[in-house]
Order: structure tokens, then sequence, then C-alpha cells
């Protein structure tokens, strides 16, 4: 499969799952307002939907662009990518003062990033041959 194909199959299916989770949230009574340091704020679909695919699109740009390098760059992708997406869970949307059903809602949509990461990852490593060369060299 082709690069930008798997790209594109990891953004879409976390943004697409995403916004189902946001909907689910939003049905379950989740307000998703906060405020900013601008003053009142709320997260919609347009910001779900933004802020799962930008990270997730460079981090994987940044992997297929990196990934002749060598199986490190695969094996720290593996790593890294996961815990950016757990670790922006404490830093973005834990300290925002959301109602509990828009933080738990939030939480999990970071959440559903670390398989199609682990996923897009592998693929691009299998795609690139990096995967198998850093089984050989391990």
């Amino acid at each position: 499969m082709p690069k930008t194909l798997i790209i594109a199959a990891a953004v879409g299916t976390a943004a697409l799952v995403n916004l189902i989770l946001y909907g689910v949230g939003r049905a379950a009574g989740g307000t998703f307002h906060f405020t900013a340091s601008s003053g009142p704020a709320e997260v919609d679909g347009v910001t779900v939907a933004a802020f799962s695919v930008a990270p997730l699109l460079v981090g994987l740009v940044a992997v297929a662009l990196l990934a002749r390098l060598g199986g490190w760059v695969i094996r720290t992708a593996l790593v890294v990518g996961p815990l950016l997406a757990v670790a922006t869970i404490a830093l973005m949307t834990l300290p925002a003062d959301l109602d509990a059903t828009s933080t738990v809602t939030l939480a999990l949509c970071h959440l559903v990033l670390v398989p199609v990461i682990i996923v897009a990852v592998r693929a691009l490593g299998r795609r690139d041959g990096a995967v198998s060369r850093s089984a050989v060299a391990a």
C-alpha cells in the first residue's frame, strides 16, 4: 500500500472515530464548554477533527520521510507517538474546566489515536522495509 494511502487512511479513521465519539459525548450531555485565557470557549466538531488530524498527519509524514534512515525511526515513533497522545490528555484535557462527560469524551479521543498510530507506523515501516531490517539487526 502506498505511504500516502496509509497516512490518509489513518488520518481519516482518526477523524471519523473521534467525530463519532464527539457526537456520542454531545448526546450524553457534554457541553464541551471551557474557559480559555480569552474567555468562554467551546470545543466543536471542527476542533475535534483538526486536533485529531493535524498532529497525526505531521507525525506520520515525518515517519514516512525518515523511515529510510533505519528501524530506529519506526521503533521511536511506536513509543513517542502513543506517549504524546496519552500525555496530551494530562496537558490539554484535564486542566480545562470541562464537565465530566466532555472530559471523558475528549480523553477517549486522545486514546483513539494510540492504536491508529501503532497500526499506521507499523504499516509505514513494513512499506519501507524498516520493520524487517530492524528485526534482523536486533
